[in-house]
């Protein structure tokens, strides 16, 4: 499915679109060429709720153990990718080298991700914020840049001063899953009411989803209608 981004331009006609994996020539107006595009590892099987992928077919509307157990509080994710073979060096080079051709791939994936599936299209997208700190230290959040070419493929708006990162956490990478949601807890604030509104949390990756549990409950909490969450891969 072609997106507003996809159609072919006078910058395309210029510099033609070069795939980031392996270096032919790109398709659609994006830096990824048809064969690297059937070899990244599809999430086509996961739970309906969290994503999670499981390890073969299953069921339309089959949900993981955790999410029967105790379902997270947003209503869905889309996350058209799993985490492995080429997607950590994509989500890598996106979120810590400033490659931002490997952030613009990737939310044109999300974006054709979202345009397919079942979900209504949300009222605003929130990426998930760095604290002032670490986007010093960064000097961007791949999360916003990754919603950018959400929003302007898909003409939806983009919020960046709605939800703050108030605590400075350590990184969640080599925690397990107890200790990141122990981590994220009281991370976040929103500011003002939110009146029922659609609200689409944008991120690169989720693992244990604690950072987007979190984020959802402060949005709930802040009134928040449905909350979908918006992320290239999944941690299988």
């Amino acid at each position: 499915m072609y997106t507003r981004s996809m159609r072919p331009s006078l910058l395309d006609r210029l510099y033609p679109p070069t795939c980031i994996l392996c270096g032919a020539p790109g398709a659609e107006g994006r830096d990824l060429c048809p064969g690297c595009h059937e070899e990244l590892p599809w999430n086509r099987h996961a739970c309906a709720r969290c994503a999670l992928p499981f390890d073969g077919p299953v069921p339309p509307g089959a949900l993981c153990g955790p999410c029967r157990k105790a379902p997270p509080p947003f209503d869905g994710c889309v996350a058209p990718l799993r985490y492995e073979l080429q997607v950590p060096a994509l989500v890598t080079s996106a979120k810590f080298r400033g490659k931002l051709n490997a952030a613009r791939l990737l939310g044109q994936i999300l974006a054709a991700a979202l345009e397919s599936a079942s979900w209504d299209l949300p009222d605003a997208l929130v990426p998930v914020p760095l604290h002032p700190k670490r986007l010093r230290a960064r000097g961007y959040n791949q999360a916003l840049e990754i919603a950018r070419i959400l929003g302007d493929d898909l003409g939806l708006p983009l919020e960046t001063s709605l939800c703050q990162r108030v605590t400075a956490t350590p990184p969640q990478a080599g925690l397990d899953e107890r200790e990141r949601h122990r981590n994220i807890r009281g991370a976040f604030a929103v500011r003002g009411p939110l009146a029922g509104a659609r609200i689409a949390i944008v991120d690169d990756v989720v693992t244990t989803a604690s950072t987007v549990i979190e984020l959802s409950r402060v949005l709930r909490r802040a009134g928040a209608g449905s909350l979908l969450v918006l992320t290239v891969s999944r941690t299988p």
